[in-house]
């Protein structure tokens, strides 16, 4: 530990190897749960700021590195960052306190809104606020094409990417995992052989405080977070059991074909495949969980997302509710609230257990990746394609939130949906333009347009029904 981490904790305890106080510790990274609102890059700029800016715990330039590391790797780079940076603080207790207390208000608040869905979905103000919602929603999603399309484009090759991997998805209906893997292949050979186009980067905005030098931070390069193969394997086999054990379990004592198999397999398969953040997997989960399981209707995913949007934690949660539906109408001989708690408890597990696992897979040799202009570019092309998918995406919603009816046109392998025209459903289209121009010309924030929205919701409803 260094002189100025000594000096700036003096008098606290500290367990050797740790750089700060564990119960401290604690205290900050529940305080970072509780504030982690607005979606990926809200919850990184709140980690920033809390971090690097005012505990001073990391540096600029550590934190960056870590961030950089999170967005090559499928799952929610948050949550993943939160783990990573926990681990350098105060080793494997750190990163396992971090990465649990990242998602578990969100966990919390998804399940009790999940309760009243089920429960009171049908009463008026329930269903005026989900309305809203849906509205407003699909204003976030577009705000997204357009946020992360600026990051990401920055040359026609990466336009090509994007374009490439919209047509892929939305008229031939190719697999999102194939997608982004095929993008990654592209970006890394072509960083590798030196491609200026593939030098473009991408991540999240990570905070707008002055740089905070690493020697100027308690993390000093002395610390414990060095390559240890025994204890990477180590850890790293434990948390694969308790991933992949139980999802086993199910398959042999229930089969392929009962809902709970179904959720272990397809949110463990998700967990592989989730590079691009979570709007980029939402149009693979939804268009799976609605057209292959049939476990929700197109709505019901945009009030999922809704609630993920307005509740702490990763937006991935939304992965929680999915579940929850799944095992409400399916629950076998079990009862049906019982179920759906059950589903809600493994998908949470499933999705989110994994990120534990590449990080402590993979943290103790981030330095050697340092300056890969091949992963580099790997990143910046997958980036690009999930600006295809989200496209894709904004789409889907819009077509169910907007029209009644949709009817699919084919030509050969290509094939779309298009909507009925005169199934426009209008309180639909001016909630939707009022939440655009809230986020768009009046620069209002996400968690307020999903509130503004679901009041309106809540009055349109009422309304309607004197």
């Amino acid at each position: 530990m260094t002189d100025t981490a000594k000096s700036l904790i003096a008098g606290q305890p500290v367990a050797d190897g740790d750089v700060v106080p564990f119960s401290e510790a604690i205290k900050v990274w529940a305080r970072v749960a509780a504030l982690s609102f607005g979606g990926p890059a809200g919850q990184i700029a709140v980690m920033h700021r809390i971090l690097v800016d005012e505990k001073r715990w990391v540096g600029e330039h550590r934190f960056l590195h870590a961030l950089n590391y999170c967005m090559l790797l499928p799952g929610p780079e948050a949550h993943q960052l939160a783990i990573y940076i926990g681990w350098l603080l105060n080793k494997t207790k750190g990163g396992m306190i971090a990465g649990l207390l990242f998602v578990l208000p969100g966990f919390i608040s998804i399940l009790a809104l999940s309760y009243i869905y089920v429960l009171f979905g049908d009463v008026t103000v329930i269903e005026g606020m989900f309305f809203g919602l849906k509205c407003a929603v699909l204003a976030v999603v577009v705000q997204a094409v357009f946020r992360i399309g600026s990051r990401a484009l920055k040359n026609k090759v990466m336009v090509a990417i994007a374009a490439a991997a919209f047509v892929a998805i939305f008229f031939l209906h190719v697999p999102f995992p194939l997608i982004i893997i095929s993008a990654g292949v592209i970006g890394y050979f072509g960083g590798r052989a030196g491609g200026a186009a593939f030098r473009v980067g991408g991540g999240h905005k990570s905070g707008s405080g002055k740089i905070l030098e690493d020697r100027d931070s308690l993390l000093g390069e002395d610390i414990h977070a060095q390559s240890n193969l025994a204890w990477s394997l180590k850890t790293s086999g434990v948390l694969a059991a308790l991933w992949l054990l139980p999802v086993a379990v199910l398959l042999l004592t229930l089969g392929r074909d009962n809902v709970f198999s179904q959720i272990g397999v397809f949110f463990s398969q998700m967990a592989v495949v989730t590079f691009g953040g979570a709007y980029a997997v939402l149009a693979y989960v939804a268009q799976e969980a609605v057209e292959q399981f049939g476990w929700l209707r197109p709505g019901e995913m945009l009030d999922g997302l809704g609630m993920a949007e307005t509740t702490p934690g990763p937006l991935i949660m939304v992965t929680q509710f999915v579940g929850f539906l799944a095992g409400h109408r399916d629950p076998g001989a079990i009862n049906p609230l019982t179920a759906a708690t059950l589903a809600a408890i493994l998908t949470t597990w499933v999705t989110f257990l994994p990120s534990f696992l590449w990080i402590f897979a993979g943290a103790p040799f981030i330095e050697k990746m340092r300056g890969n202009i091949a992963l580099t570019g790997a990143m910046s092309a997958i980036t690009a394609a999930v600006v295809g998918v989200i496209l894709n995406l904004a789409i889907w919603f819009g077509l169910h939130v907007l029209f009644g009816e949709v009817r699919e046109i084919t030509a050969g392998p290509w094939s779309m949906d298009i909507p009925v025209l005169n199934s426009v459903i209008l309180p639909s289209l001016v909630l939707t333009a009022i939440a655009a121009m809230s986020i768009f010309r009046f620069g209002l924030s996400v968690v307020t347009t999903l509130l503004v929205s679901a009041a309106l919701g809540i009055g349109w409803k009422l309304m309607a029904l004197s």
